[in-house]
């Protein structure tokens, strides 16, 4: 079995990740102008759209680790990436709920995705040998 990713494959998943970025980002926008009661067609295409991106994303990573064996520095990239999207996720599964919640939550979800897609960017970079 070979273990090696070739650089075509990972370009195009770079490729791919920085266009469902921007698709999610423009829903994400679209919902917040929307307001609630959000449109549950487009929420739920955020939603899997988002766990699509971190999935492809992880799976990327552990591919060249399996390849190659991660430095620190990549996996410490890495790590910080997975908690950014695990933050998006939670926030922005809060966010869409009937529940009163505290305004932090609200700000967290319109921080977190900004520094996620730079983080996954960074980590990106930093993988395909950018060091």
């Amino acid at each position: 079995m070979n273990q090696s990713i070739e650089i075509g494959t990972i370009q195009f998943r770079v490729l791919a990740e920085g266009l469902i970025f921007l698709i999610i980002l423009l829903s994400g926008i679209w919902l917040r102008n929307t307001g609630k009661p959000y449109n549950l067609v487009i929420v739920n295409l955020h939603k899997l759209l988002s766990l699509a991106t971190a999935i492809l994303l992880f799976y990327t990573i552990y591919q060249m680790n399996q390849a190659t064996r991660l430095d620190t520095t990549a996996l410490t990239a890495t790590a910080i990436t997975g908690l950014l999207f695990i933050g998006c996720i939670v926030s922005g599964g809060l966010v869409t709920t009937d529940l009163s919640l505290p305004p932090i939550i609200s700000q967290m979800h319109k921080i977190t995705p900004y520094l996620t897609m730079l983080s996954t960017a960074v980590t990106l970079y930093i993988l395909i040998g950018g060091k």
